[in-house]
């Protein structure tokens, strides 16, 4: 039987090179959006967004005791603090869908529950400070206010459902102990942990803290400027916590659990970017799918048109603040302002490569629930907000 499978995908590999449409200049196109997209995310994304994350996703599995985690995400936790620090995450942490992936992980592993974990993978990217505003001085103030009221709403009642939903298997998680536990450690003061991952979530932040596009507050600019000035202060100051109250036993473990999240993780983003690509293009080259088809989709504020804005934006990835620039030319082309609400719930939080690695983390049935509350959700935000603007 075995060998009759190998010989079924030798016979579909060859079938696929043989019928390549190499001749068709759209897909040949599609190719090189998909590649200029990965090389893309390799340059701008890579070194300063999910390296620093890995580490910090490492650091949270090493050096966070699975009682701190449990004691604000897990079971038992009070509910209103759990959700209600998940729920805010993005305000501090400006990352996309996929950075906020090794986190997410992180936390997960070391004992978090379904709910808070999930509020905490939506609301990083979607609860973005700086998109929010962006999004109010550029698209008008009435999707800026939704936008953010939408976001924070979502990460606690998708985080809720997804418990309730998964309750029983949560309980027999942890009545099994399946949470990675390890031996708790904490050789530092509370103060002395808090300066080292503020030194490390300071540098994820400004160095990743983009050029504001016209309308941004002169605030921001002024931040823009100095970005590298606090970057380089905040990784000074890790390198100095790391020689006084870190042992060469301690960073050694850190090193190997910010390495197995690498391991985990980076392949799988990489091949769903290409994926992405290939399907939907970059901002202003075209895919293998034509805008225009996507264009005529979501005009107006009917179902359908919110419905096919949600699964366009849960696919396609948006790095963060690029989902506005996009919005701009979609409305201009005759969007609705539901689906362009239901692109900004859905596409920051969500993408085919979020996707991939969620799966990897919490398994397919949890990952396919996960996409489809945040489609249906978004969809019916987009009718409500459409209706009333």
């Amino acid at each position: 039987m075995k060998e009759w499978k190998k010989f079924l995908y030798i016979v579909a590999i060859f079938l696929g090179f043989f019928y390549l449409p190499i001749e068709n200049l759209r897909f040949t196109s599609a190719i090189f959006e998909a590649l200029a997209l990965v090389k893309w995310y390799a340059r701008q994304h890579v070194i300063l967004c999910l390296v620093p994350a890995f580490f910090i996703a490492g650091a949270i599995s090493v050096f966070v005791s699975q009682a701190s985690v449990m004691k604000y995400f897990g079971a038992k936790a009070n509910k209103i603090l759990s959700y209600s620090i998940a729920s805010v995450s993005g305000t501090v942490l400006a990352v996309c869908s996929c950075t906020v992936l090794p986190l997410f992980s992180g936390i997960y592993k070391r004992g978090a529950g379904l709910g808070p974990a999930i509020a905490f993978l939506y609301s990083g990217p979607a609860v973005n400070v700086l998109a929010i505003i962006l999004t109010a001085r550029i698209l008008g103030w009435q999707l800026g206010l939704a936008r953010v009221f939408g976001a924070v709403i979502f990460s606690v009642i998708i985080g809720l459902l997804m418990h309730l939903i998964f309750l029983k298997e949560e309980r027999m998680r942890y009545s099994a102990g399946d949470l990675n536990l390890g031996e708790a450690k904490e050789p530092r003061s509370l103060g002395q942990t808090i300066l080292y991952f503020a030194s490390m979530v300071i540098f994820l932040v400004f160095a990743n803290w983009g050029k504001p596009i016209d309308g941004g507050h002169k605030i921001w600019f002024l931040i823009y400027q100095y970005k590298w000035w606090i970057a380089v202060f905040s990784i000074i100051s890790l390198f100095i916590i790391i020689i006084k109250w870190f042992k060469k036993g301690e960073l050694k473990e850190w090193t190997s659990a910010t390495w197995t999240f690498a391991l985990q993780i980076m392949p799988l983003l990489l091949g769903g970017v290409l994926i992405s690509g290939f399907l939907l293009g970059r901002v202003g080259h075209e895919g293998i799918i034509p805008s225009r088809f996507i264009e005529l989709l979501v005009g107006g504020n009917s179902i359908r048109a919110n419905f096919f804005a949600s699964i366009v934006a849960a696919f396609m990835y948006f790095a963060t603040l690029t989902e506005v620039p996009i919005l701009r030319g979609l409305i201009g082309a005759g969007m609705g302002n539901g689906p362009a609400l239901a692109l900004l719930l859905a596409g920051p939080a969500l993408s085919l490569p979020s996707m991939l690695v969620t799966r990897s983390i919490i398994g397919t049935r949890k990952t396919v629930v996960y996409i489809f509350l945040v489609i249906i959700m978004a969809t019916l935000s987009g009718i409500i907000f459409g209706s009333f603007f």
